[in-house]
């Protein structure tokens, strides 16, 4: 009963008394151009539209995205339709701000924080802004412990630790989100927060019903922004993820962080930029993408209280790894795990590409056994990468050389231990072990023990 009277009580005092109201003048596209109302970047406003035979009118939300002169332009939240030159726009007198706590665990929020899952309203008493700046660089905890995938091919060749933010980098079809599901079920993180950024409609209950589960979701909130949605709320929909893993760190947790799509992400933010007058710089992409990028990013890891692990993925357009958004995330994550489409093609999965991956602390949070056995295979991976064909067609003589023969004696043994089922868990102590019997280096028992 408290949080029903505490909700009415907020909004209360929340309520502005004085309202900045202005018109619509102009829609363009997704653009709405309105004379006034008096406002800043962000803030939230409601444009009222007639209902056709009634005599009563709707709203629609809408974000403020630019300001020129007396003409405040206007992206909505939903569909345009029914908007007309002279419709009222009210100014809420504040920015997107969305509902965190317990209550949002095992539920599905959209873009605005609100329940899309048809289980009913989510009470909360407290409200974090979807738009806020990093943790300050100097108040950041350093990583010193390990967080568990449960992914062999991560946990021993690409160990991760608490607080660190990866990319995963792949084309269309190569098993991104199915990763990441693994992750979600199998990590000892304590909350997990995904975001669905501008994916398919069919994808988001794929997502929870396959690939999550309902143990999965228990500890979990989704936030889902479906790629039919006005760019600005894809767009807000990462911001406010993030808002949501930022809650439970603030809460002293160890969050993990799940965002599909970083590019679409990007791709919202160039329909928004582009909308509102931007000039298009690489590849179409506006300056604002670039500048929001590393904003985003840099909201995750560590801080005074908790942390955040952070996995963004990163749809990599005709598989360039050159590419802009694949250029510019990668340069600002800790690391990247890299997915190959040769890989997926030949039914390895996960489609790890582990030569050209790299988790920048993994050695930081490994033991020194564990960090030896790791070098061991990733030598033995690129001398028989280096050989293949030779090896393949059979000009390779068995004693020419002894770390190819080597290479090719273990080379199954690597990949069985590389390759995983979908639904096959692996706790770290059996990953740790099984790679130290491949690499035939003892890894000390007390060194497994503090896994």
């Amino acid at each position: 009963m408290k949080t029903l009277i505490d909700k009415y009580i907020r909004t209360a005092d929340t309520t502005d008394t004085i309202l900045y109201t202005g018109s619509v003048i102009s829609v363009k596209g997704m653009l709405i151009e309105s004379h006034g109302p008096q406002s800043v970047m962000g803030e939230i406003c409601n444009i009222l539209v007639s209902v056709p035979g009634e005599k009563t009118s709707r709203s629609i939300l809408a974000e403020v995205v630019g300001l020129h002169h007396t003409t405040v332009q206007l992206m909505a939240y939903e569909e345009t339709k029914g908007i007309e030159i002279g419709c009222k726009v009210i100014a809420s007198g504040s920015v997107l701000q969305v509902g965190v706590g317990e209550a949002l665990l095992g539920r599905v929020i959209d873009a605005r924080g609100k329940a899309c899952d048809n289980k009913g309203e989510i009470y909360t008493t407290s409200f974090y802004p979807a738009l806020a700046s990093a943790p300050p660089a100097l108040s950041r905890k350093p990583i010193t412990e390990r967080i568990v995938t449960g992914v062999r091919a991560i946990d021993s060749l690409l160990a991760v630790g608490k607080g660190q933010r990866l990319g995963i980098f792949a084309g269309s079809g190569v098993g991104k989100s199915t990763l990441l599901s693994m992750i979600a079920r199998n990590s000892n993180a304590d909350i997990n927060v995904i975001a669905l950024i501008g994916e398919r409609g069919r994808e988001v209950l794929d997502f929870i019903h396959r690939d999550l589960g309902e143990e999965g979701l228990k500890r979990s909130v989704v936030i889902s922004a479906t790629s039919d949605q006005s760019p600005i709320a894809r767009l807000r929909g990462a911001y406010v993820a993030t808002a949501v893993a930022e809650y439970f760190r603030d809460q002293g947790k160890d969050v993990m962080l799940m965002f599909d799509s970083v590019t679409r992400f990007a791709h919202a933010q160039r329909e928004i930029g582009l909308s509102a007058g931007e000039p298009p710089a690489q590849r179409g992409y506006p300056p604002s993408v670039f500048e929001l990028l590393p904003k985003l990013l840099e909201r995750s890891g560590t801080s005074e209280k908790g942390t955040i692990t952070a996995f963004y993925t990163v749809l990599v357009d005709g598989d360039d790894m050159d590419e802009p958004i694949t250029d510019k995330v990668r340069g600002t994550l800790d690391g990247h795990i890299v997915l190959s489409r040769r890989l997926a093609q030949a039914y390895h999965y996960p489609a790890i590409d582990v030569l050209a991956s790299i988790s920048r602390l993994a050695n930081r949070v490994s033991g020194p056994k564990t960090k030896e056995a790791c070098g061991v295979l990733r030598r033995l991976l690129a001398i028989y990468a280096e050989s293949e064909d030779l090896i393949s067609v059979g000009a390779y003589q068995k004693g020419t050389n002894p770390d190819i023969d080597r290479a090719i004696e273990k080379h199954a043994d690597i990949e069985a231990f590389l390759m995983q089922e979908e639904n096959e868990p692996s706790t770290i102590q059996e990953t740790i072990k099984r790679l130290g019997e491949i690499a035939e280096i003892a890894i000390p028992k007390e060194e497994l023990e503090t896994l």
